[in-house]
């Protein structure tokens, strides 16, 4: 599959949408760096060939992500110390569901364990199943559904007693 000029203008739709300042994809034949400004998106790329990309992509941020703060009223100060915190292996679009009619792949108080499929994060067309590499029980949900997702951003607090 290689990158096409539609590919590549989701991706600059899809960064200016979820706020990240840089994205930058490189593999051995292609390089891309797309550059937001909040105003006017810049891209460069350079592709000395005819390149096909792997499915599995290499994306690499150098903006910083935004801290979430985990003191919610809800969850006490005293309390957050001894969760875990499964955060997005990748910039994408977070689902809760496969779809609309489909049921939550885990909810606020379920138990799970490593192997259990928590959510979706969809990238460039492509569906990502996030799943847990923690056994515990969820106490929180940091992000809506369909709301776009940063690279090492939290997405559940697990507690793991």
């Amino acid at each position: 599959m290689s990158m096409d000029i539609k590919q590549i203008q989701d991706l600059i739709k899809f960064i200016a949408k979820s706020g990240v300042n840089e994205v930058a994809i490189e593999e051995k034949d292609f390089k891309i760096t797309i550059k937001t400004n909040q105003e006017p998106t810049y891209v460069t790329a350079t592709i000395p060939s005819p390149v096909s990309l792997p499915a599995q992509q290499s994306v690499v941020q150098s903006a910083p992500v935004p801290a979430v703060d985990a003191s919610t009223p809800s969850v006490p100060v005293a309390e957050t110390s001894n969760l875990i915190t499964i955060k997005s292996p990748m910039i994408g679009t977070f689902y809760r569901a496969a779809g609309p009619e489909k049921p939550n792949f885990a909810n606020v108080g379920d138990e799970i364990s490593p192997g259990k499929v928590l959510c979706i994060v969809e990238a460039m067309k492509l569906f990502n199943e996030i799943e847990s590499d923690v056994s515990g029980k969820i106490v929180k949900i940091l992000v809506n559904d369909a709301q776009p997702v940063e690279f090492d951003q939290p997405l559940f607090l697990v507690d793991p007693s």
